[in-house]
Parts: C-alpha cells; sequence; structure tokens
C-alpha cells in the first residue's frame, strides 16, 4: 500500500503543478502586475506586460523542466552505475568461485596422484618404485604446495633404501631406485631453500654430478667412489663424512663443513672449497692442486700442510686440459 500512496501523492502532486503552471501563465500578469494592466479594453502596452510576463514564466517552466530532465538522467546514470558496479561484483564473485573450484578440484588432483605414486615408491616391484620416484617429481614440479613434502619423503626413501652397513662391506653402488630418487632430487626446481636429510646414507659411488645439494645435511654418509663433479654442497654439513677416492671435479664445497671422516685420495684438483666453517686435517689426504680453490683463511699450520699436499700431487699430476666452468646449472638431458 505504501508504494501505491507514493506514486498516487506523485501523480496528484503532477497534476496539481500543471494546472497551477496553466492558472499562472493565464492569470499570472494580472496576478503579478495587475496595477498596469487593464482587466478589458486591452491596449498594445498591456500586451507588451503580459507578453513578457508569459515570456518569464514559459522560460521558467521550461528552466524547470529541463532541470527534472537532469535529475531525472542523473538518476538514471547512477542507477546504471549501480547495476554496473553489481553487475561487476558478481562477475569477480563468479571468478572468485570458479578459481577457488578449479583450485580444490587441481589439488584433488595432485593429491590423488600423490598418493598413487607413495602406493608405487612401496611396491615391491623395481618399475613400480621407478614410476613412483617420476610420478613424484611431477608433483614437486607441478604444486608448489607439495615441494617440501615430496623432497623429504624422496629423502626418507633414500635414507631407508641406503642405510649405513652394520659391518664392512664393499658396494658397487646405490641401487637404481636409490639413484634415480637422488638424481630427482639434484634436479629438483629451486622455488624455496628445502633441507635434503640424507645423513647416515650408504652412497659410496653414487651420482651426484651437476646437482643442487646446498644445505644438504650429509653428516656420517658414506660417499667413497662417489661422482660429485659440478655439484654444489655450499653450506651442506659433511661432517665425519668419508668421500674416499670421490671425484670432485669443479665441485663446489662454499661455507661447507668439512669436518669428514677421510678424504683419502679424493680428487679435489679443481674443486672450490671458499670459507668453510670447520675444517680438518684429513682433507689433506685429498688429491689437491694449485687448480685447487684453496680456502682463503685457514690457520698457518694448515696452510702450510696445504701447499706441501698441493706440491706433492702436483708432481705426480698432469692436468692436459682444465675442464669447463661450474655451470650452476643441471645440462639438458
Amino acid at each position: 500500500m505504501r508504494k501505491w500512496a507514493k506514486k498516487i501523492l506523485s501523480w496528484a502532486a503532477l497534476a496539481a503543478a500543471v494546472v497551477a503552471y496553466a492558472l499562472l501563465l493565464w492569470r499570472g500578469p494580472w496576478w503579478l502586475d495587475g496595477a498596469h494592466i487593464r482587466d478589458s479594453g486591452l491596449q498594445p502596452a498591456d500586451g507588451v506586460v503580459i507578453t513578457g510576463v508569459r515570456t518569464a514564466l514559459v522560460a521558467l517552466g521550461a528552466g524547470f523542466v529541463a532541470g527534472i530532465g537532469l535529475y531525472y538522467t542523473r538518476q538514471s546514470h547512477r542507477h546504471a552505475e549501480k547495476l554496473y558496479l553489481h553487475s561487476q561484483e558478481q562477475f569477480e564473485h563468479a571468478r572468485r568461485k570458479d578459481r577457488e573450484q578449479a583450485e580444490l578440484t587441481r589439488e584433488g588432483q595432485v593429491t590423488d596422484r600423490y598418493v598413487e605414486a607413495i602406493k608405487l615408491l612401496s611396491s615391491e616391484d623395481l618399475t613400480q618404485r621407478f614410476g613412483g620416484i617420476y610420478a613424484l617429481e611431477r608433483v614437486m614440479r607441478d604444486s608448489e604446495k607439495d615441494f617440501s613434502t615430496v623432497v623429504k619423503v624422496l629423502a626418507a626413501f633414500i635414507r631407508m633404501r641406503a642405510p649405513l652397513p652394520s659391518t664392512p662391506s664393499e658396494s658397487d653402488g646405490p641401487e637404481l631406485d636409490t639413484q634415480a630418487a637422488l638424481t630427482v632430487l639434484a634436479r629438483r626446481p629451486l622455488v624455496k631453500h628445502v633441507a635434503v636429510d640424507l645423513s647416515r646414507t650408504d652412497l659410496r659411488k653414487a651420482n651426484f654430478s651437476f646437482g643442487n645439494f646446498d644445505g644438504c645435511n650429509l653428516k656420517g654418509a658414506r660417499l667413497d667412489g662417489a661422482n660429485l663433479n659440478y655439484a654444489s654442497f655450499r653450506k651442506a654439513n659433511l661432517s665425519d663424512a668419508t668421500l674416499d677416492k670421490a671425484s670432485c671435479t669443479r665441485t663446489q664445497f662454499i661455507e661447507t663443513y668439512l669436518h669428514v671422516k677421510s678424504m683419502i685420495d679424493a680428487d679435489l684438483t679443481f674443486a672450490s672449497m671458499e670459507d668453510p666453517p670447520i675444517l680438518t686435517s684429513k682433507l689433506f689426504k685429498a688429491r689437491l692442486s694449485k687448480y685447487t680453490n684453496a680456502p682463503s683463511q685457514m690457520p698457518e699450520e694448515f696452510q702450510r700442510m696445504w701447499a706441501e699436499r698441493a706440491d706433492e700431487c702436483d708432481a705426480v699430476l698432469t692436468v692436459v686440459n682444465e675442464p669447463e666452468p661450474w655451470p650452476g646449472t643441471i645440462p639438458d638431458d
């Protein structure tokens, strides 16, 4: 009722305004200037006054109508603007919902892939374990949220598959699936730093080449005969690790904890060993050279031992071609 009452009042007010304006045009000259206008027997002078008053009233009415028109035009524009903004809000809301739904769908797919990869990783079949490892690599590359989890799972898989032997034994290198997991970790995308825990693992004769193992925990690991060529171990922990006869061409041991257990005949000819927090004299059992990038600060005794060991190795070492500089990334397959 209230809405209809407002409409009736509006129309009544409009009708009253029209009637009042018509009366004003008709009798307005006499109401406004009756003292100078005759009621009968009008003269030209009266016509001028009447015409002038009516012209002014017509102009006033036209201005009033124009003002009303502008007001309603403005109201229409504001209403249209509100409708546009509302539609934009609805559109953005729909887009957010679509993105959220797509993200939920994507996360569900990634979760399914992750679960299937874990199942394959725990299989007794070598081929299925390979499939699980490379499926996890895809998850690691496709989902930044799952990056840390996949890295930790692969590191745990290596620790489980390659524990330190309880008794002295020979090694032909890690199992194929262990090496595959190590290779995936070596070429992981560097979207963020995640510590890789490979402590107390038996990775003798493993291939670390061109890999990024910055910050990796290799405390107590056995890396005898391993291929560390062109790998980076910046700020890694090699405390109590053994690297006998390991190949370290262009390997980056920058700010690395090098309190190693043994490094007999490890080839450090072209390695970079800048600013290690901890050094041990066992380092001087390795093959050093004038080509080795030595730590910039060493105790005086260590400097002497380094120079003697480098001269000793250079006396029997002939370098035919210096290897290429470390590229910093894993080359394409």
